[in-house]
């Protein structure tokens, strides 16, 4: 099965945009995107969670995408380059959002479950960077 949205020819502006009207629609507020060496790589926000503001923190690696178009037969080689990778990795990030906004939109979930793994602590990192550098951040020991 070929990697999602592969073939995309959508500009990674546009898909941003797509992503900031999904979450402005659900009362994200302050969202700004993050830059590295002229390369958007994440989308910030701010959500109202009882009354205080809370950050979140969207990220967009793209390599992991372009190594697997790289390995996939199926996926024509000119368009196994960063450029394409880099929309193919926003287009992702943007059905995912859409598809946990559903979820949110019939009362399954709030949108900060949703986002919870994404959500910017004390330290400055999300979550999910924490547990990732350290593993007994919210399990402990293990015990």
């Amino acid at each position: 099965m070929a990697l999602l949205n592969y073939t995309t020819k959508i500009d990674v502006e546009k898909t941003i945009g797509e992503i900031q009207r999904i979450l402005g629609k659900h009362q994200a507020q302050s969202i700004k995107t993050d830059y590295e060496d002229g390369q958007i790589v994440a989308l910030s926000f701010l959500l109202d969670i009882n009354g205080k503001k809370a950050g979140f923190k969207l990220p967009c690696d793209w390599r992991p995408v372009l190594q697997i178009m790289k390995q996939d037969n199926k996926v024509p080689r000119r368009l196994c380059d960063q450029e394409q990778a880099v929309r193919v990795a926003w287009r992702i990030i943007k059905d995912w959002v859409e598809a946990q906004m559903a979820l949110v939109d019939t009362a399954m979930v709030k949108t900060e479950e949703v986002f919870l793994p994404y959500m910017i602590i004390k330290n400055g990192q999300t979550l999910a960077e924490t547990m990732q550098s350290n593993p007994s951040f919210l399990l402990g020991d293990g015990k």
